[in-house]
């Protein structure tokens, strides 16, 4: 319920303002606007001043919304309104109109982040955990523990990590523009600073999801190799394992944290049967020596091996918290940085560079809806910025069907003196539903492979 409520919130909100952007831009340049509806479908909700006022509406299916102006190619407009018709007016006054709603879902952005900003939010400290064979971080000479406090893409430049949400944004800016990462750790207590260089412009960006994070080998925050709570008649049980049990090596190999206790403890089941191993862990300043046999576990279409048990301490977590100037400084450079990365990943998939993967649907927006409200207040505003930067620079992609589109259209009258013709509007306007009930159909299917497991 929960979810379903924060999803009928998040896109009435986007919805709302961007329309009312398309509104208030229409009324102040004297165009008569004669609906304003959130939703399609079956009126659910309508009010009317006057019969002559814009009737405001709301239906059945919020997947969207419009704003319904005076328009004589739409229909009959009487002589004494014709000044007030769409159409009728300076092509200037056209563009404003429709860049209303993409602009207002961007300075949404701006707002929404920087309340979040001034909020505050809990997020884990920079502290690294071990990263996995074989990966970008662990060949750099990453080690569990190592707080990353700064970072550049020249190691000249260097910027600030306030936590690990900091540190991951970085990353994914760097694989997306094809550069290095020069990262400055320390010890957990800040000493012993070093730099190390991830070569991530060398890597295959094509998707950017929890395999890439594990290729790179910076995708967990380092949790004390501690086992927390264990379930019963489980494997953990069954071996004597007690929560507050300290792991210090299995089959001989020294744990250094969370992430590398449950590398060890999947890898065992990698051959299909789990294989017994031989734990050493400290009990109350005791060493002691156990056998642990997991168990296989079905997760989505794989089985993977498990303990059944809950393993990691809270990682350390650190207020992330802006003044106001502070704050809405860098609302503003967050919504310019996400509205780039979002046509660099479009541009990517475009071209076959970035996997298709990455499209997401109303799905997957109420999935994290439902998480972020559930996590507070400021982490669910961030939530709802990322979705309105997504939802204004969508609208500005020239698709027939969306405002950048009409845009198009404009610029062709601006250089070539005269509008599109109505023929090619019908033509545009028929490829634009075609491009679209594609795309909302491979969102949707990424949506359900999501929920199923199989992506």
């Amino acid at each position: 319920m929960i979810t379903l409520l924060a999803f009928i919130v998040t896109l009435g909100v986007l919805i709302v303002i961007h329309e009312y952007g398309h509104y208030r831009v229409a009324v102040a340049c004297d165009v008569k606007v004669q609906r304003f509806s959130v939703g399609f479908g079956r009126t659910l909700w309508r009010r009317q001043a006057t019969p002559d006022s814009t009737e405001f509406v709301v239906a059945a299916l919020p997947l969207g919304g419009y704003v319904k102006m005076l328009d004589e190619r739409e229909g009959e407009v009487r002589p004494e309104e014709r000044h007030r018709a769409f159409n009728n007016k300076p092509l200037w006054q056209r563009t404003a109109i429709v860049s209303a709603g993409p602009i207002a879902n961007l300075l949404l952005a701006v707002v929404l982040y920087a309340a979040a900003n001034w909020i505050g939010i809990d997020e884990p400290k920079a502290l690294l955990g071990a990263p996995p064979a074989g990966s970008l971080a662990e060949r750099a000479g990453v080690r569990a523990g190592d707080w990353a406090r700064s970072v550049s893409n020249d190691g000249n430049d260097w910027r600030e990590l306030r936590s690990m949400t900091d540190l991951r944004w970085e990353i994914t800016q760097a694989v997306l523009h094809g550069e290095p990462l020069h990262l400055s750790v320390a010890n957990a207590n800040g000493r012993s600073e070093r730099g190390v260089v991830l070569p991530l412009d060398k890597l295959d960006s094509r998707e950017l999801d929890a395999q890439l994070m594990r290729r790179i080998g910076l995708g967990q925050t380092y949790s004390e190799p501690v086992i927390d709570s264990v379930a019963p008649a489980g494997p953990a049980a069954r071996a004597g394992l007690l929560p507050g049990d300290r792991v210090l090596s299995i089959d001989g190999q020294a744990i250094s944290d969370r992430s590398r206790l449950i590398e060890l403890i999947r890898a065992s089941g990698a051959e299909g049967e789990p294989r017994t191993m031989a734990w050493r862990i400290e009990r109350s300043g005791q060493t002691l020596d156990l056998e642990v046999k997991p168990a296989l576990v079905g997760e989505g279409d794989k089985r993977i091996a498990r303990i059944e048990a809950a393993i990691g301490k809270r990682p350390d977590m650190v207020l992330v918290q802006y003044g106001f100037l502070e704050g809405l400084s860098q609302a503003a450079t967050r919504t310019w940085e996400m509205s780039a990365l979002t046509l660099k990943m479009l541009g990517k998939m475009l071209i076959g560079q970035a996997s298709l993967k990455n499209l997401s649907g109303p799905l997957t927006i109420a999935d994290y809806a439902g998480q972020s409200v559930q996590l507070g207040l400021a982490y669910y505003l961030g939530f709802l910025a990322v979705v309105s930067v997504s939802l204004g620079v969508l609208n500005l992609l020239p698709l027939p069907m969306l405002d950048g589109g009409h845009l198009m259209y404009y610029l062709f009258e601006a250089v070539t003196g005269r509008p599109v013709s109505q023929q090619w509007l019908e033509r545009l306007q028929r490829g634009g539903v075609a491009i679209m009930l594609v795309m909302m159909s491979l969102a949707l299917y990424n949506d359900v492979a999501r929920l199923l497991g199989l992506h």
